[in-house]
């Protein structure tokens, strides 16, 4: 699977990269077939407590997953966003597994 991390407006440290790859490279195990991830990161304006937003796009045979998430901090936000994809490309393998 190949990760593609943007940060809008800032410049993302090596630290919160590797936690990224790391975490979003955890969906593999639930499908192979995901070809690409795309992270996207952004401050959202006013600055306020919860203002990190995270984006992940998946790409997988045919097919695209989205999940986004607003939390006080980027990790908290990937977090949140890897569990929400994970029930869905769980849900979309048993889609197709019932569609054979």
């Amino acid at each position: 699977m190949e990760i593609t991390i943007q940060s809008i407006h800032f410049e993302a440290s090596q630290k919160l990269e590797d936690f990224i790859m790391k975490k979003v490279s955890r969906l593999s195990k639930f499908n192979e077939d995901i070809s690409l991830a795309d992270v996207t990161l952004k401050v959202v304006k006013p600055e306020t407590n919860d203002n990190k937003d995270a984006s992940v796009r998946l790409s997988l045979s045919g097919t695209e997953l989205f999940a986004q998430e607003i939390a006080d901090t980027f990790e908290k936000a990937i977090d949140k966003c890897v569990d929400k994809l994970e029930r869905q490309v769980v849900k979309h393998k048993e889609k197709q597994r019932s569609k054979k």
